[in-house]
């Protein structure tokens, strides 16, 4: 298969599909619709963006919240409100949900993401996915960009039970698709997650790094910028 593995596994947010180039932008819009002409509203729009990077920072935050986007965006509104002195469950609501739908609303596939899948497929190379999240959210996800056809493995974690980075997300696709870890590489862009900690069992991890980050740990086996670097 000419340098390809006999398995392969990709994360799906933020290296198939850009889930997240459109975070800032959707937080200013919809607090924008929901305050329009705010004295305060870019005094919000700070304190939201240092309060969503505080909630993701933590693992178990990161672990209930993705479960639960609606419900995690109200709670970061809610708390940058709070800084303001506004104590207004209905207006935090208003400003997550609309952040939600239009966050969802911009998800598209990142360039050269779907001609990769067709390729590495044409090539023989069996294809797994392993993602985070809500079966519901993800599977509509998959459905929408007409992904399941690419895939022999689909590992939501909700679903599995377990998700990235616990060695069982992994080793479920790893039995599923009856591989061995040193015949399997795991692509992706979160370094710990999709990298680091699939490494510990012995896959290949690649790690995809858009803006030449420096690993602040570990080591990837290698690093591109874009999934089509694979075949291009």
């Amino acid at each position: 298969m000419g340098g390809f593995p006999s398995v392969l596994l990709f994360d799906l947010d933020d290296t198939i599909l850009d889930d997240s180039g459109g975070a800032t932008d959707s937080w200013r819009r919809a607090c924008e619709d929901a305050v329009p002409g705010w004295s305060q509203l870019d005094r919000l729009i700070s304190g939201i963006e240092a309060t969503r990077r505080w909630y993701w920072s933590d693992a178990e935050r990161h672990r209930v919240g993705r479960m639960d986007l609606r419900a995690a965006s109200t709670h970061i509104a809610s708390l940058a409100l709070r800084d303001l002195g506004i104590d207004d469950p209905s207006l935090a609501h208003r400003i997550g949900h609309r952040y939600r739908d239009l966050r969802d609303a911009r998800v598209r596939p990142l360039v050269g993401a779907i001609d990769t899948l067709r390729h590495l497929g044409a090539r023989g190379v069996t294809l797994g996915l392993i993602t985070n999240g809500p079966s519901m959210m993800q599977r509509a996800k998959i459905e929408r960009f007409g992904l399941a056809q690419f895939f022999g493995y689909v590992g939501i974690e909700e679903e599995v039970g377990v998700g990235k980075p616990f060695p069982e997300a992994y080793e479920a696709a790893l039995r599923t698709l009856r591989c061995e870890a040193s015949g399997t590489w795991m692509v992706g862009d979160n370094l710990e997650w999709d990298v680091l900690a699939p490494q510990r069992l012995g896959i290949h991890g690649i790690w995809v790094n858009p803006t030449g980050a420096t690993p602040e740990s570990g080591s990837p086996n290698r690093t591109v910028a874009s999934i089509f670097e694979l075949v291009a």
